[in-house]
Parts: C-alpha cells; sequence; structure tokens
C-alpha cells in the first residue's frame, strides 16, 4: 500500500519500508511518529479513502543537507556577496501504510495538578508580603559648602 504525505510544505509518495529526507521534524533517533497530512493512499490502481489512512515512521536520525551557497553580485560596482545555508532535515524509515483510525494525544488529566500548582503559587506571594519590610525614606543631602576665594 502507498500513501501521499504532506510535511514541511513538500508531498512525498511513501510506501512501508522506505526511506525519505524531509523538513526537521521534533523527535530523536529512535522515536517514533505519525505523519497526519495524507492526502493520496492506494494499492496498486485502487485509490482508497485517504482520511482512514494512518502513516507511521521511525526517526532514524536529525542531520543537515546538502550545503547551499548563495552569491550575489553586482556588476561594475565591486558588490560581492557570498553566503553558504545547510538545512536541517530528518531521515524517516517508514514503519506502516495501514487503514485505521487516526491516534490522537491521550486527553490529559490536569484537574488535580491544577489544584496544585494554585495552592504552591499561593503560599508564596503571603510569604513574599510577609518578608516586604516597609520601605525606608532616603535622608536629606546636605548643602554644598562655598568655596571662598583668596585675594592677591
Amino acid at each position: 500500500m502507498f500513501a501521499v504525505v504532506r510535511t514541511g510544505g513538500k508531498q512525498y509518495r511513501v510506501a512501508a519500508g522506505d526511506k525519505i529526507a524531509v523538513e526537521k521534524l521534533a523527535g530523536e533517533a529512535g522515536d517514533t511518529i505519525t505523519l497526519g497530512d495524507v492526502l493520496l493512499a492506494g494499492e496498486g490502481d485502487t485509490l482508497s479513502d485517504a482520511g482512514k489512512v494512518t502513516v507511521s515512521a521511525e526517526i532514524i536520525a536529525q542531520a543537515k543537507s546538502e550545503k547551499v551557497i548563495v552569491f550575489k553580485k553586482r556588476r561594475r560596482h565591486n558588490y560581492r556577496r557570498k553566503n553558504g545555508h545547510r538545512q536541517q532535515m530528518t531521515l524517516l524509515r517508514i514503519t506502516d501504510v495501514g487503514t485505521g483510525t487516526a491516534k490522537k494525544a491521550a486527553p490529559k488529566k490536569e484537574a488535580a495538578p491544577k489544584a496544585d500548582t494554585a495552592e504552591k503559587k499561593a503560599a508564596p506571594k503571603k510569604d513574599a508580603a510577609e518578608k516586604k519590610a516597609p520601605a525606608k525614606k532616603a535622608a536629606p543631602k546636605k548643602a554644598a559648602a562655598k568655596k571662598t576665594e583668596d585675594k592677591k
């Protein structure tokens, strides 16, 4: 089975076992990710519903692509600029292209931690208010001594 997926602004035709280099994705080597934006899917000449197809991939490595040289020149003006750039990329191995429901992240249980953090945040505020001493006023400045000139 094959699928056409979109990631990093580009489209890739993938099948199980393929290795592709895509724009940098979050994760470390060995992590498994799901490519969610499936545009087309099928097997042989028949097409299937792309919304029901999921594509799983394993990150092989985070690397840099080939260097691209950017050279600017304006003739007769002694203007030359040379820059290089290496784009960050992720190497993926497609592990599975199959039908099934798209895996969504499990809902996080944040009700209890929110209450704990609220209590923790409230306690330091009270301590800070108690520790704060009243502001002291600065002493008045003394007048500068008068200079006397010696007459000759």
